[in-house]
């Protein structure tokens, strides 16, 4: 299937709690000298339009980036990447994950990008083709196990799906053991929904227990609108940088303040 578009979603809660926590893990492990490699395996278009008419369906942007822009401090990394994505696109430019990486990394670093949709990726390519980013129209799950481990091996990989295939949630701990194994370095970022019925729940028991020194993180929110299932945002990540506690924990008092 191939019929998800974040762009009625981008700017959510969920992409808040992504990435902030993808643009303050960067910000660590850039502060080192060495290269590093970032990988995605579900990048989509890389750059949105927080006023274009699949955003302003959802509604979802003005519950979510709009309402919590100015709660992060200027120099966050995420409120950098914000920040100088509007600088670049305009008042209504909204980065995605690939997008936030890049403007993050360094020239010494690697970007890996994958997306199998076709219109996304052509967009992914026109937003981020010219960056020397290496983008490949390909199920990220293959891609991710062809590239690692990868050169440089200092790195970090976002896996980010749909989930419109229920089939993920069994195939994620089973893809997480084995580029574990072969990437024993590497930082892995999983991103899930928290939906109504809880089909992550066996998936994060697996990853767990295969995992035990990984972080765990989540983050509750009412429905976006009536009948809307995903009612919070989780991230499983392997290999968690040193004081990345303190990240989750601001986000957990921002979504408090909220209500």
């Amino acid at each position: 299937m191939l019929s998800y578009q974040h762009a009625f979603h981008a700017g959510n809660m969920a992409d808040v709690q992504k990435h902030a926590l993808l643009a303050w893990t960067l910000a660590y492990m850039v502060q080192k000298d060495k290269p590093v490699s970032y990988i995605e395996t579900h990048a989509g278009r890389g750059l949105y339009r927080l006023q274009s008419a699949e955003a302003l369906k959802t509604g979802e942007a003005e519950q979510g980036i709009s309402r919590l822009w100015d709660a992060f401090p200027e120099t966050h990394p995420y409120r950098e990447r914000l920040e100088e994505t509007k600088g670049m696109f305009g008042a209504d430019a909204y980065p995605g994950s690939p997008m936030i990486a890049a403007l993050g990394l360094r020239e010494s670093d690697r970007l890996h990008l994958a997306e199998l949709h076709p219109q996304e990726n052509a967009a992914l390519n026109e937003a981020l083709g010219s960056w020397g980013a290496h983008i490949r129209r390909e199920d990220g799950f293959d891609f991710a196990q062809s590239l690692t481990p990868p050169t440089p091996r200092r790195g970090l990989m976002l896996v980010d799906p749909p989930y419109e295939v229920k089939s993920d949630y069994d195939l994620i701990p089973k893809f997480f053991a084995q580029v574990a194994r072969k990437w024993n370095v590497g930082v892995l970022m999983l991103w899930y929904p928290i939906l109504r019925d809880a089909p992550h729940r066996v998936m994060l028991s697996l990853l767990e227990s295969q995992h035990p020194g990984a972080l765990r993180h989540e983050l509750r929110f009412p429905p976006a609108r009536e009948g809307h299932r995903m009612i919070g945002t989780g991230m499983f990540i392997v290999n968690p940088p040193f004081g990345i506690d303190a990240e989750t924990a601001r986000l957990d008092q921002m979504f408090r303040d909220l209500g």
